[in-house]
């Protein structure tokens, strides 16, 4: 028997995402989605709500719940420029891979065409950026257009799913079937895709293996390690597949990524697109080495890469598939030694962690950004979740953070939006309520969302804030200077007491110009229980070694 609720449709709505496990609504107030509010008091038990003070720190706090939790987030935004100023975090959520829904306020039917507050038809200016986007037009459409979105966000490959509702037939009532949030049935690969792999992954003599977030995502970290582990293979990550091969892993090879893709003569790339990070899929052909074979293994068909070369793919849940091409490599029956190659990747692991311990460890004023990860890296509990928001400052942390475990890192991803940490950084402390939370700010990045420190305070969400302020748009300004001898628009207010703003909104913090003051004040800011920033005057002239500028 089909037990039925009923209700108005904001109600319904908070019925149906809660089905699909929403704890938290992100938003800010606006009178189009009051019944949303409502709905959210009127819970058994009520639905958080989390007011912040930019509708884009909403969005970008449900995208980051999606990418930690493994659920779609939830983004309630009023009509207008509530909607349009989330749309940046959208876009980040389809090209992450996130599972988000975003739902949208929306003018009244029964005035359209009239010009009344905010009438503006949403879902075509969403659709080119989300995997569904549409308008709920009557309440009776509402309970069940939301279990869809949601089932549709979580389904792979995720991302964001956007849905409005006239403000006319928000308020008005209907019922409707009881959501069950029953996830779809996993896609199998094609066994014969996965033995194939495995008969290349028998005869290469120098593979590798790159993990990227939807090995994550797609909750296949466990069966992922145990790849590693089987084969032997040398592996490294990037976005939210850091971490699956812990830190310290002998097979871990992201210190040698250079030269492992450079002379690579397979690559298996699992879980991530062949994009401008991965160097559009075309890896060896370095010192006289051959180009690599290469093998696509994706979460769904329309993530396997259309553009690059490839040897194989597959495309289906990725525990099935990475378990399945263990399974297949042994039944092969014939083990490579692959002695030589793991030892000089390992050794070129080590020279680099040699390398970077003079970083570390610098002593020069200004003070080198790479310092602060030299104090911050020992301080990272295992549970930590880590999140970037900036440019140069923050790849550095890319190059000296590696997380003990997966699930503790957190960036913008190939989209390369700023403004997204600070709803990073509430939703990680949300989702982790014991874990010890540091959001990575650059100073330009700061500009986006550093008032949103309000709305951290007023929800008690302590965090730690490590700025790494060279007074300049840093990965811009090297580059212009590269291209013209010369840069514009790439300098900002020098020093600027970014820590006294926060202050000023209830929080902490210090700004550090001593090198040798970078720890002390690391262990003040965890210690404090509140929104804390450290802000750490940097060397403009210490760029980033970039290998790639994303084209």
């Amino acid at each position: 028997m089909t037990t039925t609720t009923s209700g108005h449709a904001g109600e319904l709505a908070v019925t149906a995402a809660r089905a699909h496990g929403v704890e938290t609504m992100f938003t800010l107030s606006g009178a189009h989605v009051f019944p949303m509010y409502d709905g959210a008091v009127k819970a058994d038990p009520p639905m958080r709500l989390l007011d912040v003070r930019h509708e884009q720190t909403a969005a970008f706090a449900a995208e980051a719940t999606g990418k930690l939790t493994r659920t779609p987030g939830l983004a309630v935004l009023t009509a207008g420029p509530g909607v349009t100023n989330g749309i940046s975090a959208i876009a980040q959520a389809q090209f992450n891979g996130s599972p988000m829904v975003v739902l949208g306020g929306r003018a009244p039917q029964n005035r359209w065409g009239t010009g009344s507050l905010q009438e503006l038809d949403q879902p075509p200016l969403i659709a080119p950026v989300a995997k569904s986007a549409r308008t709920l037009a009557t309440a009776a459409d509402v309970l069940g257009g939301v279990d869809d979105a949601f089932r549709t966000a979580a389904s792979p490959h995720r991302g964001p799913v956007f849905v409005d509702v006239p403000m006319d037939e928000f308020f008005g009532s209907a019922e409707g079937p009881l959501p069950t949030g029953d996830p779809l049935p996993p896609r199998e690969p094609d066994p014969e895709a996965l033995e194939r792999i495995a008969h290349l992954l028998a005869e290469a003599r120098r593979p590798v293996l790159v993990l990227g977030t939807d090995v994550w995502a797609d909750r296949a970290e466990e069966a992922a390690l145990r790849l590693v582990d089987r084969l032997g293979v040398p592996a490294l990550t990037n976005g939210m597949g850091r971490g699956v091969v812990p830190a310290g892993h002998p097979l871990l090879v992201t210190k040698a990524r250079g030269h492992a893709l450079g002379t690579a003569d397979l690559v298996v790339v699992v879980g991530t697109p062949l994009d401008f990070r991965l160097g559009y899929g075309a890896f060896g052909g370095k010192d006289g080495a051959p180009p690599a074979a290469v093998v696509h293994v994706a979460d769904s068909p329309g993530q396997v890469s259309t553009h690059a070369t490839l040897a194989a793919s597959a495309a289906g849940d990725l525990t099935l598939a990475l378990d399945g091409i263990g399974d297949a490599f042994e039944r092969a029956g014939r083990r490579p030694d692959w002695t030589g190659w793991t030892v000089d990747l390992a050794d070129r692991v080590a020279a680099a962690a040699a390398r970077d311990r003079e970083l570390l460890s610098a002593e020069a004023d200004p003070i080198h950004p790479a310092r602060i990860y030299g104090e911050l890296v020992p301080r990272l509990a295992d549970d930590a979740v880590v999140i970037g928001d900036g440019g140069d400052f923050v790849s550095f942390a890319g190059k000296f953070v590696e997380p003990a475990r997966p699930g503790g890192w957190l960036d913008p991803g190939p989209y390369g939006c700023l403004g997204a940490g600070m709803g990073a950084a509430m939703a990680a402390r949300l989702a982790r309520p014991s874990a010890q939370v540091t959001l990575l700010l650059g100073d330009g990045a700061a500009g986006f969302s550093l008032m949103d420190v309000d709305t951290l305070v007023r929800h008690d969400l302590p965090v730690v804030m490590v700025m790494g302020n060279n007074s300049a748009w840093g990965l811009e300004k090297g580059p212009m200077q590269m291209l013209y001898g010369y840069d514009v628009v790439a300098d900002l207010a020098e020093r600027t007491r970014y820590d006294e703003v926060v202050r000023a909104l209830g929080g902490a913090g210090e700004t550090v110009t001593d090198p040798r003051d970078i720890g002390p004040a690391l262990d003040r800011a965890y210690a404090s229980g509140v929104p804390y920033l450290l802000n750490v005057i940097t060397d403009v002239e210490a760029a980033y070694p970039r290998a790639t500028f994303g084209i």
